[in-house]
């Protein structure tokens, strides 16, 4: 498993965390999904071998979450 953190500046409420959790835990090879409210920070793992981070951060793009770094 690969795991990476990140920061989502448009984080701002409990919905924004469920909302990324959900929808980034739902992608393929995706083994889970910690958002944080108060730090703004999502950490994620995944397997490498059924997905890649550029998808993984596309998708987030796409449900308007997209990851600061």
């Amino acid at each position: 498993m690969s795991e990476k953190t990140v920061t989502v500046p448009n984080i701002s409420c409990g919905h924004c965390v469920k909302t990324i959790e959900r929808e980034v835990g739902g992608l393929p090879g995706v083994g889970a999904v910690q958002a944080e409210e108060t730090s703004r920070r999502v950490t994620i793992s995944w397997d490498p071998e059924r997905t890649d981070w550029v998808a993984i951060e596309d998708h987030m793009g796409d449900i308007r979450y997209p990851p600061a770094d």
